[in-house]
């Protein structure tokens, strides 16, 4: 079982528009930034309470947008705050994995001890 980090752009998927991409995570520890929720509702235009949202939710992991994340995302990897904000929390949550289909993450390949990829190996 690994520790996997859903970027914005997957969680979206996996939680609202594509919720078939779920099925990769089974035996695994999901995880994501309670940021990625705020731009979920923002991007889609959704209301709370909804209860999709809502369910899902409870098969993953959140991480705190804390003060140390904004600290250490104003230094970067990278020029893009969000992406870094991304990069922070799944290194706060040790993760194994940061999934994501973001071309400039996908060629850092890690960041730190976590791997960046767009797909988990099926076990």
């Amino acid at each position: 079982m690994a520790r996997v980090f859903l970027d914005t752009n997957i969680y979206v998927d996996a939680v609202y528009r594509k919720p078939e991409v779920r099925f990769q995570f089974l035996h695994h520890e999901v995880y994501y930034s309670s940021l990625s929720t705020h731009i979920l509702f923002y991007v889609l235009h959704l209301k709370v309470p909804d209860p999709m949202v809502t369910s899902v939710l409870k098969e993953f992991g959140p991480i705190d947008f804390t003060a140390s994340i904004l600290e250490k995302a104003l230094n970067g990897p990278t020029t893009d705050m969000e992406d870094n904000i991304q990069l922070h929390s799944a290194a706060e949550a040790e993760c194994d994995y940061f999934l994501t289909n973001d071309k400039k993450l996908l060629s850092m390949t890690y960041f730190g001890k976590t791997r960046i990829v767009n797909a988990l190996e099926k076990s």
